[in-house]
């Protein structure tokens, strides 16, 4: 099975739950994690399971405003915040624009702060719905992993995602599909 998870990072948080998605499949499975900015589409439509997620940003996907915006927070506080070096560049909406019509399983998740939804918003919401409108199959709903005010991800998310990844693999074995 081909998985492809593709990611957009500020400060690298959501780099570090893709990466440990990746550890949740077996090693039968061929998975690529790729920056959205450097998706190959091809790769991308020729995946038997896609995974795409970011942070959320003002209760959603970012904008190039919202990653400007994060990018001058860590120049203005480099003690306290360290970008991604894609911080800056496309991300996850962008790619969404470019893709067309897919037909594989899919899986959406997010970086958000700790808080109720309703509060934080949740970008994995808007990426499984766009992800949907092109015809992908969703495996599961879409997931949050917390960070604190601090920009840190809470203690246990990286296995929580881990433990996510390996869920994905065996549903997507499976063929389970939502309704």
């Amino acid at each position: 099975m081909k998985v492809v998870i593709v990611y957009e990072s500020m400060y690298g948080n959501t780099h570090q739950i893709a990466q440990a998605i990746a550890r949740g499949f077996g090693s039968t499975d061929e998975v690529v994690v790729t920056p959205a900015q450097h998706a190959d589409v091809r790769n991308v439509v020729e995946a038997d399971l896609l995974i795409v997620g970011g942070p959320t940003h003002v209760h959603g996907m970012t904008r190039p405003l919202t990653r400007h915006n994060a990018v001058e927070v860590a120049r203005q506080k480099p003690e306290q915040f360290t970008t991604e070096p894609e911080a800056e560049g496309s991300g996850v909406r962008e790619l969404l624009d470019t893709l067309r019509a897919g037909y594989a399983k899919m899986a959406a998740f997010d970086t958000r702060m700790t808080g109720p939804a309703s509060l934080t918003g949740r970008a994995s919401k808007g990426i499984s719905r766009r992800l949907r409108e092109l015809g992908y199959r969703e495996l599961v709903e879409p997931m949050s992993f917390l960070v604190t005010k601090e920009t840190h991800l809470v203690d246990g998310e990286e296995e929580r995602a881990r433990q996510w990844g390996a869920q994905l693999a065996q549903l997507a074995q499976v063929g389970s599909i939502m309704a």
